[in-house]
C-alpha cells in the first residue's frame, strides 16, 4: 500500500470517514481547550449524516490521504470562508493542516478570492497565526446550548501570492 500523502478533492463517499475523523479529533484534541459539555455539543454522537454531507456541497473541499486513509480535511465557501479544518488525532504535527490550507489558498487565489476568513478555535488559533492569518476579533458563539470562544481570523492572499497584488 502506498503511504505517500496526497491532497485531493473531497468526494461524497468521503463523508462518513470525515465525520468520524472530525468527531475523534474534537474529542481527543480540542478537549484540551474546551469543557466536556462543549466537546459533546460540538461533536455529538448523533450527527445528521445527510446534513453533514450537505455542508460540503458547492464548496472547495479537500481531503489529505495517506494511502487509502483520510488523515485530514478542509472546506471553504465560495466567498472564502474556511469552515472546517481537521486532522486526525493520530496525525497531528506532520504538516497535514499546512498542506491542506496551502492547497485551499491556491484554489481560492485561482477563484479570485482576495482573502480567506475563518472562525478559529482556541486550539487552532496558533496554527492559523503561523500560516499568516491575522486575528480580527475574539468571539463568544452560542451553539447547541453552550458558548464557545473562537477567533475571527483573516488571511490576505496577496501576502501568500504577492505577484498578483
Amino acid at each position: 500500500m502506498n503511504s505517500e500523502r496526497m491532497i485531493r478533492n473531497f468526494r461524497p463517499q468521503d463523508s462518513d470517514e470525515c465525520l468520524r475523523l472530525f468527531h475523534d479529533t474534537v474529542h481527543q484534541i480540542n478537549r484540551r481547550d474546551y469543557s466536556p459539555q462543549q466537546v459533546r455539543a460540538w461533536a455529538p454522537e448523533d450527527v445528521d449524516r445527510v446534513a453533514w454531507l450537505e455542508r460540503f456541497r458547492d464548496r472547495v473541499a479537500l481531503v489529505a490521504c495517506e494511502g487509502e486513509t483520510i488523515v485530514g480535511f478542509t472546506d471553504m465557501t465560495r466567498d472564502g470562508h474556511l469552515d472546517r479544518l481537521f486532522v486526525s488525532s493520530q496525525h497531528q504535527r506532520r504538516g497535514i493542516a499546512r498542506e491542506l490550507v496551502s492547497a485551499l489558498a491556491e484554489r481560492a487565489h485561482k477563484l479570485g478570492i482576495r482573502s480567506i476568513t475563518t472562525d478559529a478555535s482556541i486550539t487552532a488559533k496558533p496554527f492559523f497565526a503561523a500560516m499568516g492569518f491575522q486575528t480580527v476579533r475574539q468571539q463568544s458563539v452560542p451553539y447547541r446550548g453552550e458558548r464557545f470562544t473562537n477567533f475571527r481570523m483573516r488571511w490576505k492572499l496577496a501576502d501568500a501570492f504577492p505577484e498578483s497584488s
